[in-house]
Parts: C-alpha cells; sequence; structure tokens
C-alpha cells in the first residue's frame, strides 16, 4: 500500500497535527508492523517523538527513515536538527551538507548551515 493512500498514516498526522502524540504514535507503530518499510511512518514517527522528547527514539526513527530512502531531503533536514539538538554537531553537519549536495538551494539547510 502506498503511504500517500494509507489512511492509518493519514490518521496518525491527524492526530499529530492536534497534539495527541500518543494516538499518532499507536497509527505510526501499527502501520509499521504491517509495512515495515514505510519510510513516511519512520518520518512521523520520528518527528513525534522528537515532539515527546524521546529524542533517541525520534533518532532512530528518522534514521531508518533515511537508510530506506536517502534523496528525502525533509527527512535529512530533520535528522540533521535532531542530531544538533542531541549535540551530535558533526553528523548534523554531515546531513545538512549532503542536503544541499542534493539540493544547493534548500533553504532549511542553507539557514542552518551557517551554524556550523
Amino acid at each position: 500500500m502506498s503511504d500517500t493512500l494509507n489512511p492509518r498514516l493519514e490518521q496518525g498526522i491527524a492526530y499529530k497535527l492536534e497534539g495527541r502524540y500518543e494516538e499518532a504514535t499507536g497509527e505510526f507503530q501499527a502501520i509499521l508492523i504491517d509495512e515495515p518499510e514505510s519510510i513516511e511512518a519512520y518520518y512521523q514517527l520520528g518527528l513525534v517523538y522528537g515532539f515527546t522528547g524521546l529524542f533517541d527514539e525520534s533518532l532512530e526513527a528518522l534514521k531508518t527513515a533515511v537508510a530506506l530512502d536517502g534523496a528525502r531531503t525533509d527527512v535529512r533536514n530533520d535528522l540533521a536538527l535532531t542530531y544538533s539538538m542531541l549535540g551530535y554537531f558533526e553528523e548534523a553537519k554531515a546531513e545538512f551538507e549532503e542536503v544541499l549536495r542534493m539540493e544547493p538551494n534548500n533553504r532549511r539547510a542553507l539557514d542552518n548551515m551557517q551554524y556550523f
């Protein structure tokens, strides 16, 4: 099933946007049971973990999403920000540099690279 057509994914994102993080986490985890390579479920789960202070879990989910699809610059940007938040500055810089290699005018990466 494609992520874009997955009603559970849409529901999880709606929960996330409403601040209902526990329900969002449940939706994304349920998707991953059936679709263990769902990039979007890992990405969204990583964001929710970050919102709730589970930074190690956030990092792992985002790293998994990047491993599944390294071309997603949105995921790489959020992974870099999470690395930076946790004090992994070299890793953060490397991710931002990779984003800029793929998209030289990526505003998020350009804005964040000024700190390195």
